[in-house]
C-alpha cells in the first residue's frame, strides 16, 4: 500500500485542517490526564479518591451523550464543537490557576472533573457525526476514523512521556497550562473549515421523541445493538487499567511520575500500532472478527499485566492492551460508521459515547472500590476476565450478525458479487471517535 492511499483522507481540506489541530491539542489532553492522575494520588494516595475523579470526568457522558446525540442530528455541529472546545480551554486553566497558587485540593479537583465530563459528553456525538462531513468521499470514511485513531494515539507516546518529565521539573501545573494553550489549535481548524450547511429533518421533533426512535432503531437492529454492548463491556472493565495505573507505576513497580508516564505511553504505542493497521486496510470486512478477538485479547493482557511485577514486562503487556483496546473501539466505530442510517447518525453516535464514555465511570468507581478491598492487581484480574467473557460471547453471535449486515453491505457495494446484481437506483445506507 502506497503513502497517498495510506493517508488518502488528507486530501480533504477540511478533515487536514481538523488532523493538524487535533494533533496539537491532544498532546496537551495526554499531558493533563496524566498530570492530573498523579496529583490525585499524591494528594490523597488513595485508589479510591482515583475511581472517584476518572466517575466524575465519565459519568456525565451517560446521562447526556444520548440527548447530545439528539441534538447532534439538529444543531451546528461546528459552533457546538467550538462551544466545547472554548469550555475545555477553561477547565484546563483553572487547573492551572489552582495548582500555581497552591491552593488545589480534591474537592476542587472532582467537580472540575464533573465539568469536563458534561463537556465531553457533548463534544463527542458532535465530534463523531462531524467526522462525515470533514470528509468528501464517503469511501475515505474508514480510512479517516482509522487516522483519527492514529493521531489519538500518536500524541499518547508524546504527552505522557512530556508530562512525566514536566511533573518532575517543574510540576503539574505547566501540564495543565500547557493543555489549556493546546485548544486554541484546534478552535483555530474549526474556525478555518468551509462547511456545506446541512439539511436536518427531524427539527419539530420532541427530544424526548427522537431520543426514543433513535434507541429503538439502534437496540432493535441486533449489529448496531451488539457492538455497542462489546463496546460498554470494554469500556466498562478495561477503561479502569488506566485509572489504576498511578498505583501500579507507585506500588507495584516501585516507580515516580516518570514510570507513570512510561506505562500510559506503552499503552499508547499498541494503540497507534491498532490504528496504523486499521488506516492500512482498504475494506470493513472482517472487522467484525477483529473485535472479538480485540475483547478476549485485552482481558488476557490485563490478567498478565496483573501479575507482572517487573517494568519491561509490564510495558509489553500494556503494548498488547493499547493494541487490543484501540482494535476494539475504532473497528466498533468503523462498523457503525457504515449501517447506520445518515439520518440517525447524530443518535448512534451518541449511543455510541455512551458506551464509550458513559459506562467507564461505572468501571473506574468498582475498580477503586476493588482495589481498596482487594488491591489493585486483583481488581484488574477480575476486569480482565470480564472481557474475555464478553469477547467469546461475541465471537459466538458473529455468524448470525453477519447475514443482518450481508445486505446493506451489498447495497453500499462492498461486497462486489453480491452488488453486481443491485440495480443502481438503489439507495445506499451510509452509516459511523478515537
Amino acid at each position: 500500500m502506497t503513502l497517498q492511499s495510506f493517508a488518502r483522507s488528507l486530501a480533504h481540506r477540511n478533515y487536514r485542517l481538523f488532523f493538524a489541530g487535533q494533533g496539537i491539542s491532544l498532546i496537551g489532553t495526554w499531558m493533563q490526564q496524566v498530570a492530573l492522575g498523579w496529583l490525585v494520588y499524591d494528594l490523597t494516595h488513595s485508589p479510591f479518591w482515583l475511581g472517584v475523579v476518572g466517575f466524575c470526568g465519565q459519568i456525565p457522558g451517560f446521562f447526556i451523550a444520548p440527548v447530545a446525540g439528539v441534538m447532534s442530528d439538529r444543531w451546528n455541529l461546528r459552533k457546538t464543537l467550538l462551544v466545547t472546545q472554548s469550555a475545555a480551554l477553561l477547565q484546563a486553566a483553572m487547573l492551572a490557576i489552582l495548582d500555581a497558587t497552591g491552593t488545589i485540593a480534591i474537592w476542587q479537583i472532582v467537580p472540575l472533573s464533573l465539568f469536563s465530563g458534561i463537556i465531553n459528553a457533548f463534544d463527542m456525538p458532535a465530534r463523531q457525526a462531524f467526522l462525515v462531513h470533514m470528509v468528501d468521499r464517503k469511501e475515505d470514511l474508514p480510512n479517516a476514523i482509522a487516522l483519527n485513531s492514529s493521531i489519538v494515539n500518536g500524541t499518547r507516546l508524546i504527552g505522557p512521556s512530556a508530562a512525566g518529565m514536566l511533573i518532575k521539573l517543574t510540576g503539574e501545573a505547566t501540564c495543565f497550562l500547557l493543555n489549556a494553550l493546546s485548544y486554541l489549535a484546534v478552535i483555530w481548524a474549526l474556525w478555518a473549515m468551509r462547511v456545506a450547511p446541512r439539511q436536518t429533518q427531524m427539527r419539530h421533533e420532541h427530544v424526548w421523541q427522537g431520543l426514543r426512535s433513535g434507541l429503538g432503531y439502534a437496540f432493535g437492529f441486533a449489529p448496531i445493538r451488539e457492538i455497542l454492548l462489546l463496546l460498554a463491556l470494554i469500556s466498562l472493565a478495561g477503561m479502569p487499567l488506566s485509572v489504576l495505573m498511578p498505583v501500579f507505576a507507585h506500588e507495584i513497580l516501585h516507580g515516580g511520575a516518570d514510570t507513570f508516564g512510561y506505562l500510559t505511553g506503552a499503552s499508547g504505542v499498541g494503540a497507534l500500532a491498532a490504528a496504523l493497521y486499521l488506516a492500512s486496510r482498504s475494506t470493513v470486512l472482517g472487522l467484525g472478527r477483529h473485535l472479538g478477538l480485540a475483547a478476549t485479547g485485552l482481558g488476557l493482557a490485563m490478567i498478565g499485566f496483573s501479575l507482572s511485577r517487573e517494568l519491561g514486562f509490564s510495558l509489553g503487556l500494556l503494548l498488547l492492551t493499547g493494541y487490543c483496546m484501540m482494535l476494539g473501539m475504532a473497528a466498533s466505530n468503523t462498523l457503525l460508521q457504515t449501517i447506520v442510517d445518515e439520518d440517525k447518525r447524530g443518535r448512534v453516535m451518541g449511543l455510541y459515547s455512551t458506551a464509550f464514555m458513559g459506562v467507564a465511570p461505572v468501571g473506574s468507581l468498582l475498580a477503586g472500590l476493588l482495589a481498596d478491598a482487594l488491591g489493585a492487581p486483583a481488581a484488574v484480574r477480575v476486569c480482565g476476565l470480564l472481557c474475555c467473557a464478553g469477547g467469546i460471547a461475541f465471537a459466538l453471535r458473529l455468524p448470525a450478525l453477519r447475514d443482518q449486515v450481508r445486505p446493506i453491505y451489498a447495497r453500499m457495494g462492498i461486497i462486489p458479487e453480491i452488488a453486481a446484481g443491485i440495480q443502481v437506483s438503489t439507495q445506499l445506507r451510509v452509516p459511523p471517535e478515537q
